[in-house]
């Protein structure tokens, strides 16, 4: 979906695939078939932007058979989806029944990473719709903070493939006239945890391909104020390079039976919900919902976040709620001003087939609905920011 911002650019809204895990080729094409192109339709739209996931054997046989790539553009022509965007986070066995800390691996410490990044930025490029110039990738913040904080070397070789990265990426945009940035994604329990942790190497860096990607999600998770942490960033001249639109999970009284209860049926087993609380001593948290719930691990007489994408539109039923106040304050900041700070946004919800299991979709048709209404919410929130929404 694509808005024209009063400043006369085009800011592109799309969702994001990893919703639907898929770790082939094949499986890539069962998602716009099944998915995508369903979500197209309910909107009513000629034209939907999607966030692609590409685990690592999707990207390596799309970029060792330029045929394939071709026959991808292809389709998705045909299917009316357009990419702008590509989440690089996860690296591959993000459907797994048991992601947790297996999403932070390799990082960028590891070949792999750099490898699998670059890849995706020459996909990326052949991708992108004829009248779209500038791409961008979200990826892994650095690392998970250990064994990343023990290991003297971990810096350096972090700094020195995402400079190599930065180099990549501009003989890519001369050969091709595709401008790809990456950013790093702030994520509570990372090396990078929050904006602010992302300045410092991000200017070590020093390169405008090489920014940050703002997760709403994740900003709420570490209480940080949208207006601050962004304000923070533009001082620094560190690019947004994207924002994904997402919402934590909120619990304003932890300390009740009740509200604990309520948490409880959202601890599963299969991805990791690190969980906060901001005290008069600073942040505190735990890596997971569990253990925050169990007891004795967080103090509970301040609200809690959790690391849980909640959809858009539909927060939980009370004791509990989301964080969607926090995303509609960053969208303002990010886009309702003079001239926006990133024109690729996406909604990652991809946590639908984790929820407790009377809120689960249990159809295709029920996960499209509900895809098409955080759009929906998404789209609304930009028209009311002035924002013109095109054909």
């Amino acid at each position: 979906m694509r808005f024209r911002h009063p400043d006369g650019s085009v800011v592109h809204l799309s969702y994001c695939t990893n919703v639907h895990p898929a770790e082939t080729l094949d499986g890539v094409r069962a998602q716009l078939r099944d998915h995508c192109e369903p979500v197209r339709r309910r909107l009513g739209r000629d034209r939907l932007g999607i966030g692609l996931w590409l685990a690592r054997d999707a990207a390596r046989a799309l970029t060792n058979d330029p045929a394939e790539l071709r026959a991808l553009r292809a389709e998705l022509d045909g299917r009316g989806l357009e990419v702008v965007t590509l989440n690089g986070f996860p690296y591959e066995g993000f459907g797994a029944d048991e992601v947790k800390y297996r999403v932070y691996r390799p990082d960028w410490t590891e070949p792999d990473r750099l490898a699998h990044t670059t890849d995706l930025a020459r996909l990326l490029a052949a991708l992108l719709p004829d009248d779209v110039t500038d791409g961008t990738i979200s990826t892994l913040p650095l690392a998970w903070r250990t064994p990343y904080a023990t290991d003297p070397g971990a810096p350096a070789a972090a700094r020195t493939a995402l400079t190599t990265l930065a180099q990549r990426l501009d003989a890519l945009a001369e050969l091709t006239g595709k401008s790809i940035r990456v950013g790093l994604e702030p994520e509570p329990g990372c090396t990078v945890e929050t904006t602010a942790d992302a300045i410092a190497p991000l200017t070590d860096v020093g390169h405008e391909r090489i920014g940050i990607c703002v997760d709403t999600c994740h900003l709420a998770t570490s209480f940080e104020d949208p207006g601050t942490a962004l304000d923070a960033l533009t001082a620094a001249g560190v690019p947004v390079v994207k924002s994904q639109l997402s919402a934590a999970l909120h619990a304003e009284h932890p300390h009740l039976p009740e509200v604990r209860t309520a948490l409880a049926a959202f601890a599963e087993p299969r991805f990791l919900h690190q969980t906060r609380t901001r005290t008069a001593a600073g942040l505190r948290g735990t890596d997971d919902l569990d253990e925050a719930v169990a007891g004795g691990a967080l103090p509970d007489s301040t609200p809690w976040r959790a690391h849980f994408h909640v959809p858009l539109h539909a927060p939980p039923a009370p004791p509990l709620t989301s964080t969607l106040p926090v995303l509609r304050t960053a969208l303002t900041r990010l886009v309702g001003g003079a001239v926006p700070l990133t024109r690729h946004l996406e909604v990652e919800t991809y946590t639908w087939q984790a929820l407790p299991a009377e809120l689960r979709p249990r159809t295709r048709t029920q996960l499209a609905d509900g895809i098409a209404a955080e759009l929906t919410l998404a789209r609304d929130l930009l028209v009311d920011l002035g924002l013109k929404e095109l054909p």
